[in-house]
């Protein structure tokens, strides 16, 4: 039997293990990982699997207790593992199963606490671990006999140092792979593992058997299963959080598939990014590059420029000194975007698997980078990409997020930024219990959130199940918010679920959906918004009056978006009651104000009167301010073009008692913040012309041809669909 201790994701150590294997021409070969990997190793044959890629073991009962153990084409484990299939020889994985690994919780963290190339690194009087392991492994081509001083090194650094538990159990378990092995094969074995682990992996140095089997007596279990899913070459980066990630993948996959003059090949591939950037490098100058990166080698004692020398060098001939275009090369070449691919047959959940036939369908590909998706739904193959998306994130699976949400809301178009994560698979493992595919899924996600729901989370869940296209989830949800809204004694949740159903019902037909019911249950909605207004304006402290107005204007907006009358008669009635009932907070009757007066069932001159009341000497200067607050909110225009309620404020401020005024200025302050400084700026421009005892005009009234602008009112109506 023949240890080859390496270490993960090393390119030389890669290169090492394929000399080692051709060599030894082992009839078994043994792979530091779980035992439950064996089910699914003899895929790594398949001219589909793309690296990288990753095993993924979860337990059956509970996916989010996983474990993924990633495989670039530079990683030894991996090139063990094809040319075990390439030579037609078994390859088995020894560690602690994950089926007891989950069970227990626990984890190696020997190694977190003592770094062994830290170590050996200082022996040989180097400050840099990373550069003195690239310079004595990954940079030269060994053999055999590397391994064999890996092995005692180790074996010296472990020497009298104490070994934690996790790890003492891992190498039992794997000790018992072993044995077993020994027993039954009688040809060569080779074992591919982490070299810290090589000294005590040599069956001469095998502890007894009794204590191994102390150690792994009695481990508690779960089930588990096993499969590949595609890896990204971004977390393979160490900056990903990958504990034995590497600090430049693409430098490490450049070093172990360079077939010669891998300096030379890495600056022109340097070149050709920057030059398709539009950066100016010549052949003379990437020659140039690879001189002065040979020299900085010479220099600093290295045996072959490495990843800093030729990066340094790339800096200071190809992109003139700056930094600047090496974030670029940093970006696209040192980490990249690459994602794996696994064979069609990989095992797979069956939601998985209706996934991967709804993609294929829809020509939507899987990337690790973010693309941009821009939909138009009136084409049905975009339609249908736009409800999967919608699906998955009920599924909280999130390929796609969408983009300006805001702007597209209501239209053809919608937008969405895609990119795919490793752990998207484990999240279709977990939501994989609602069902097998991803409608039957996303719909009984959707039954069970309504089952709980109050009336203004159903609400926004009608929209989001309209979305998604799920017909008979939606009718469940219909009729839940139906019968809740009936129950429902608090208006305030009413109010919420107003805004949310007015966009389905307007915009349904943008997915040819039927809100039908939708506005049945939103007529009955807003009726009982209307008569429970008043008395839910009653009694107000200040935060319930900021979010009272919130709503007020949730619904206000809900309202507009409906062509409907008498809803929206039955609105302004009770905005009026509010307006000049009693006792009511400040924002909430200000805002109320202002609603009927931008609806013109006041005009400007009652605004005034009742701003003048409101402003008066006699009243409350805090209730006052509260008042103003919520006329004002949401544009500055009115005190712009409306120079008799600037008057009014003016005066009232000019007036208030200077402590009183103290104590009123955060109030103005956080109202007047909110406008634009063009908006600022303009007010303040007419109460400069009120100071010079001037009229306040509104800015180029005078110029207003009338009769022209009258002409453009009928289309101006006809576009925002008013017949007004």
């Amino acid at each position: 039997m023949h240890v080859l201790g390496i270490r993960h994701h090393g390119p030389g150590s890669a290169r090492a293990v394929r000399a080692a294997l051709d060599e030894l021409s082992p009839a078994l070969v043994l792979i530091e990982g779980p035992p439950e990997l064996d089910s699914v190793a003899p895929l790594a044959a398949s001219a589909e699997m793309e690296p990288p890629v990753a095993g993924l073991v979860y337990a059956v009962a509970d996916p989010a207790s996983s474990a993924f153990y990633p495989m670039a084409a530079f990683s030894p484990e991996w090139v063990a593992l094809r040319w075990a299939a390439g030579h037609g020889r078994p390859a088995r994985f020894l560690d602690l199963p994950a089926a007891n690994a989950f069970a227990l919780g626990e984890s190696e963290d020997d190694e977190a606490r003592f770094d062994p190339l830290a170590a050996l690194a200082e022996a040989a009087g180097h400050d840099d671990a990373e550069r003195w392991w690239e310079d004595a492994i990954e940079l030269r081509y060994h053999g055999l006999d590397v391994f064999a001083a890996v092995l005692n090194a180790m074996r010296t650094l472990r020497e009298g140092r104490e070994i934690g538990i996790p790890t003492l159990r891992r190498e039992a378990a794997m000790r018992r792979v072993l044995r077993a092995a020994l027993r039954t094969e009688p040809g060569p074995i080779a074992v591919v593992c982490g070299a810290w682990h090589a000294p005590v992996l040599v069956p001469g140095d095998f502890p007894t058997q009794a204590s191994d089997t102390r150690l792994l007596k009695g481990l508690r279990s779960v089930k588990v299963a096993a499969t590949w899913v595609p890896w990204t070459s971004g977390r393979l980066a160490r900056t990903s959080g990958y504990g034995a990630g590497v600090t430049s993948p693409g430098w490490y996959h450049h070093l172990f598939t360079a077939p010669d003059e891998v300096v030379g090949r890495w600056l022109v591939r340097v070149a050709g990014l920057l030059r398709r950037e539009q950066y100016d490098t010549s052949p003379s100058s990437v020659i140039e590059a690879v001189r002065l990166a040979h020299a900085l080698a010479g220099l600093r004692g290295r045996p072959l420029p490495g990843l800093a020398e030729v990066m340094e060098s790339a800096q200071a001939v190809l992109s003139g000194g700056s930094p600047v275009p090496m974030r670029l090369v940093a970006r696209e070449l040192l980490v990249g975007d690459v994602l794996g691919h696994v064979p069609g047959d990989t095992p797979m959940v069956p939601l998985a698997r209706d996934l991967a036939a709804t993609r294929k369908r829809l020509r939507l590909k899987q990337s690790a980078a973010e693309q941009t998706l821009d939909l138009d739904l009136r084409t049905p193959s975009h339609l249908e990409r736009s409800k999967l998306l919608h699906r998955l994130l009920l599924l909280d699976v999130p390929w796609g997020e969408p983009a300006d949400t805001g702007r597209t809301r209501g239209t053809f178009r919608e937008s969405w930024t895609l990119r795919w994560r490793p752990e998207l698979d484990v999240a279709l493992i977990e939501a994989s219990g609602h069902g097998s595919t991803i409608v039957s899924a996303a719909s009984a996600v959707v039954t069970q959130r309504a089952a709980d729901a109050d009336v203004a989370a159903l609400a926004e869940l009608v929209e989001t199940t309209l979305v998604a296209d799920l017909g008979d989830a939606l009718a469940t949800v219909l009729a839940a918010l139906d019968e809740r809204a009936a129950r429902q004694h608090d208006t305030t949740r009413l109010m919420a679920a107003v805004e949310p159903m007015a966009r389905v019902r307007r915009y349904g037909n943008v997915r040819r959906a039927d809100t039908e019911l939708v506005q049945r249950v939103l007529s009955g909605v807003v009726t009982r918004v209307t008569v429970g207004l008043p008395a839910a304006c009653a009694a107000l402290d200040d935060d319930a009056a900021a979010t009272l107005r919130d709503l007020v204007d949730g619904v206000q907006r809900g309202i507009a978006l409906l062509d409907q009358d008498e809803l929206r008669t039955e609105w302004h009635r009770a905005l009026a009651a509010v307006a000049e009932q009693e006792g009511v907070h400040g924002l909430v009757a200000g805002r109320a104000t202002r609603l009927l007066l931008d609806a013109t069932l006041i005009d400007v001159d009652e605004a005034g009167r009742r701003l003048s009341l409101r402003l008066s000497p006699g009243a409350d200067a805090v209730r006052a301010a509260a008042w103003l607050d919520g006329f004002l909110s949401g544009e500055a225009a009115l005190l712009i073009h409306e120079p008799e309620l600037l008057a009014v404020v003016d005066r009232w401020t000019t007036s208030v008692d200077g402590d009183v005024f103290d104590h009123l200025l955060p109030l103005l302050r956080r109202t007047f913040s909110a406008f634009t400084a063009a908006e600022r700026r303009g007010i303040g421009e007419q109460v400069a012309r009120l100071g010079r005892g001037g009229t306040a005009p509104v800015p180029g009234a005078a110029d207003v041809d009338t009769d022209r602008a009258a002409r453009v009112v009928p289309k101006i109506l006809d576009l925002l669909g008013s017949d007004r």
